[in-house]
């Protein structure tokens, strides 16, 4: 819900999550803006506060090249001193990250992977295929988790772990483990409450699923907050099949 809230709001969650996590875990941070000077300067803020990971999306609503997208990467991994996770997702952005552009762009060490929630599973083998083994290809759309493990990718940043994360985890120890049977019926598992996503925002109705889960996260913000009674229903059914 990051496009929700102001830089200021931004800082002070990034500051409280860090005090939270207080080391245990790394804390990746979303610095991602439109323009690349804005980016530069809110990912050194964020740092400040003891961030471990830059989280950057690509510039969104304006339409850039995959030239434009190199130099504004380039200037950002020269410009901040962090590992920084490149995110792709075009349906949001209406830019693409071509496979060749992450290919250069792996010069820059601190550059170490890219989050791809294109939806588009063959983009994210070219990734996988095409670019130095050393970048992490993480899937961003929770239904190409275990297909991007299994092609060779690292891992996966997942919406629904918001409100699932012990089944989410599953998918990718029983992976881990060898157990492909049990990590495709986790995979699968997760389909009902994908389709729930869809009856609104998705988004806003992650966000009511995890209040409606008990988590004190508080409403989406406006203009969707998902708060009616068809998605809570969706919900509560969906609650019924994962907790029994």
């Amino acid at each position: 819900e990051f496009y929700a809230f102001n830089q200021q709001e931004k800082l002070e969650i990034l500051k409280v999550a860090v005090e939270a996590v207080n080391g245990r875990v790394p804390v990746y941070a979303g610095t991602g803006c439109i323009t690349t000077k804005e980016t530069i300067e809110f990912s050194n803020q964020v740092l400040d506060l003891g961030v471990d990971v830059l989280s950057v999306i690509s510039p969104y609503f304006v339409a850039v090249t995959q030239d434009d997208i190199y130099r504004h990467f380039s200037a950002v991994a020269k410009n901040v001193d962090a590992p920084i996770l490149m995110y792709n997702i075009p349906a949001r952005t209406g830019n693409n990250i071509d496979y060749k552009t992450l290919k250069k762009l792996a010069e820059y060490e601190n550059i170490v992977g890219i989050k791809d929630s294109s939806g588009n599973f063959d983009n994210s083998l070219k990734y996988i295929e095409n670019t130095d083994p050393r970048l992490s290809v993480m899937a961003g759309s929770d239904s190409l988790i275990l297909w991007t493990l299994l092609a060779g990718g690292t891992g996966a940043i997942s919406g629904c772990s918001n409100v699932f994360p012990e089944l989410m985890v599953s998918i990718y120890e029983y992976w881990k483990q060898g157990d492909f049977e049990k990590a495709n019926s986790a995979q699968k598992k997760i389909r009902d409450f994908r389709n729930v996503m869809q009856m609104g925002n998705p988004n806003s109705v992650v966000k009511r699923a995890a209040l409606l889960r008990g988590h004190n996260v508080g409403p989406a913000r406006e203009p969707s907050n998902c708060a009616n009674t068809l998605i809570d229903n969706a919900l509560q059914d969906v609650f019924k099949l994962y907790d029994e």
